[in-house]
C-alpha cells in the first residue's frame, strides 16, 4: 500500500539542486506542482483561495505571503516571476501587466516629487513620455543623454538624482550602452540603475551580473515569443520586490493575469533556442542589407560595422538579437519617406505591425508608429528619421526574408 505522505514528497520537487545552467532553468524552475503530480506547471484561473479558518486567512493578509487574492498573488503568476527571475539571476521578480507597466511600478516604487532621473535619450518611444509627460506632471524631472557618452550621464547627475535608466540595445537603433560602467556611476551617486532588457533577455544578457540593480523586461516580446499576450516584469533583489515594488502592485492593481503569465512561463522554455535562431536568422539579413545598394546603414550589433559592436558581443553572449533596422537611400525626408514606406508596401511575407520577439518577422515604420508621437526634435535627438525601417527577424527561412525586401528595395546581387 502507498504511504500518502511518502507519495506527496516525492510528487513536489520545487527544490531544485544548485549550480544548474539557465537552459535548465528556463525548463524546471516553478513552484512545487499540486496534488496531481501535473509535468507541466498548472494554469489558475482564480480570482480568491479560501482559507481553512479565519485566524489563517487574518495571518496570510497581514504578511501578504501566501495566497489570498489574485491581485496580489496567484501560484501561476508566481511560477513565472520565480522562472524569471532565475534566468536572470535575480533574487525575485515582479510580473505586471505590460512592459509598460513594469515601468510605471518602477517609478512609482522608488520615486517621489522633487527626484530626478538620467535616462538615455534613446530609449523606447513610450518610455521617453512615460518619464518626461506623466510623471513630469507629478515633479519628477528627467533629464535625456546619449546612450552612449557617459561624459554626458555623468555630466546630467544632480543631487536628487535617484534614478538611470537604459534600454540596451535600444529600440530601433540598437544602441548598446556599457552597464558595468554605467552601474558604477550610478552608485557613486547614491542611485540605482535600471536596464530593459527586453531586446536580448536573459538568453543573451544578464546585467544584474554587470552592476545593474533592477532589470526591466516587456514579456510581450522575446519572453513570449509569439505574439500572443502583453506582460511586463521587475526582477531585483529580494528587498526591493517585497518592501518597495510589491505594496505598490497590491494597491495599484497593475496585475498580469493568470493566463498571460501561463503563456509567458511556457514561452519561456524555448528562449534560449530562439534567441539563438533567430539572431542567426537576422545576422544573415544584415549582412545582406549592407550590401544593398538601396541601403545607406545598417544598425545591428554583431555587425563589425556597427559602433558598439566589441562591447555588444561581449555583454550579449556574442549574438547581435533579432532585431535590426536600416535607413534607405534619399535625398530628402519626404523622399526618405516613400522610399521606406514603398520598401514596407511591398513585402508579401513580413509582417506589418509595431510588435517585435515573434517567431513571424515583423516590418515597421518607427517614426510614425513607435516613435510617432515624438516631436520632431525628439526624433532627430534619438536618430529616429524618415527613411528608418526597423526589422524584428523571426524563424523564416533567410532567403525568403531577403527576397522579401528585395521587391520594394529592387533587385541586387548580394549574396556573400
Amino acid at each position: 500500500m502507498t504511504d500518502p505522505d511518502h507519495e506527496a514528497a516525492r510528487i513536489a520537487r520545487a527544490r531544485l539542486p544548485e549550480g544548474l545552467r539557465p537552459e535548465t532553468l528556463a525548463v524546471r524552475t516553478a513552484l512545487a506542482p499540486s496534488q496531481h503530480g501535473e509535468n507541466s506547471e498548472a494554469l489558475f484561473l482564480t480570482s480568491a483561495y479560501v482559507q481553512p479558518d479565519a485566524e489563517t486567512s487574518a495571518r496570510r493578509f497581514a504578511q501578504m505571503e501566501d495566497f489570498t487574492y489574485s491581485r496580489t498573488s496567484n501560484p501561476t503568476v508566481r511560477s513565472l516571476e520565480a522562472r524569471l527571475a532565475a534566468m536572470e539571476g535575480a533574487e525575485a521578480a515582479v510580473a505586471t501587466a505590460t512592459g509598460m507597466g513594469a515601468i510605471l511600478l518602477l517609478i512609482m516604487g522608488l520615486l517621489k516629487a522633487g527626484d530626478h532621473v538620467v535616462c538615455s535619450r534613446s530609449v523606447f518611444g513610450s518610455t521617453v513620455s512615460l518619464f518626461a509627460k506623466e510623471f513630469g506632471k507629478f515633479g519628477v524631472e528627467t533629464s535625456f543623454v546619449s546612450q552612449t557618452d557617459l561624459s554626458e550621464w555623468r555630466a546630467a547627475l544632480r543631487p536628487t538624482t535617484r534614478l538611470l535608466f537604459a534600454e540596451t540595445p535600444t529600440n530601433p537603433l540598437t544602441e548598446v550602452c556599457d552597464i558595468r560602467a554605467l552601474a558604477e556611476l550610478a552608485h557613486g551617486a547614491g542611485a540605482l540603475l535600471t536596464v530593459d532588457n527586453t531586446f536580448c533577455s536573459p538568453a543573451l544578457q544578464r546585467p544584474l551580473a554587470l552592476g545593474a540593480d533592477v532589470v526591466m523586461h516587456a514579456g510581450t516580446k522575446y519572453l513570449d515569443g509569439q505574439g500572443r499576450v502583453m506582460a511586463g516584469a521587475l526582477c531585483a533583489s529580494d528587498a526591493l520586490v517585497r518592501e518597495v515594488f510589491g505594496p505598490v502592485l497590491r494597491t495599484a492593481g497593475m496585475t498580469l493575469s493568470p493566463f498571460n503569465a501561463w503563456v509567458v512561463l511556457k514561452g519561456l522554455e524555448t528562449l534560449g533556442l530562439r534567441m539563438k535562431a533567430q539572431s542567426d536568422n537576422t545576422l544573415a539579413v544584415a549582412r545582406w542589407l549592407e550590401r544593398h545598394p538601396a541601403v545607406q546603414r545598417v544598425h545591428y550589433p554583431a555587425l563589425a560595422s556597427h559602433p558598439q559592436h566589441a562591447l555588444a558581443m561581449a555583454q550579449q553572449s556574442g549574438l547581435g538579437g533579432a532585431v535590426l533596422s536600416f535607413d534607405v537611400r534619399a535625398d530628402t525626408p519626404e523622399a526618405a519617406r516613400a522610399a521606406a514606406f514603398r520598401v514596407i508596401d511591398s513585402t508579401r511575407v513580413l509582417s506589418i505591425a509595431t510588435n517585435l520577439g515573434d517567431t513571424k518577422s515583423i516590418i515597421t515604420h518607427p517614426a510614425t508608429t513607435s516613435h510617432g508621437r515624438l516631436t520632431e526634435a525628439q526624433r532627430q535627438a534619438a536618430g529616429i528619421g524618415q527613411g528608418l525601417i526597423r526589422l524584428a527577424v523571426g524563424l523564416e527561412h533567410v532567403d525568403d526574408l531577403t527576397d522579401d525586401l528585395q521587391r520594394g528595395l529592387g533587385p541586387c546581387d548580394c549574396r556573400p
